[in-house]
């Protein structure tokens, strides 16, 4: 099988692909490291292409979403209450500004 060659691999992994590259993309990273980062990803957790067929698959380990979760509840961990307690008055005052905005819509 040729480098870059992507027939191997399953349609579920092509779509996690995909979203994890327009994830990235959207932070600002260069399309083509965004693509190989993705790939990257998708090997790390399924442990590169699946053939299909009954018993030809293998276990996802979903190491780096893990990671990713990890991290978020760190950074979420590391506020004060009052950090917190702010943020969620602004959350609430803009969720009310939107259902007005939306409800003058209809």
């Amino acid at each position: 099988m040729p480098q870059g060659d992507k027939s191997k691999y399953t349609d579920k992994q092509k779509r996690k692909a995909e979203h994890i590259a327009e994830g990235y993309e959207e932070r600002g990273v260069p399309e083509k490291e965004a693509e190989a980062r993705a790939w990257a990803t998708v090997n790390k957790d399924s442990g590169g292409g699946n053939k299909s067929g009954s018993g030809r698959g293998h276990a996802e380990s979903h190491a780096s979403a893990r990671k990713g979760g990890e991290k978020g509840g760190k950074a979420s961990a590391s506020r004060t209450a009052a950090q917190r307690s702010e943020s969620a008055k602004k959350a609430a005052a803009t969720r009310k500004r939107n259902a007005e905005a939306h409800a003058s819509h209809a």
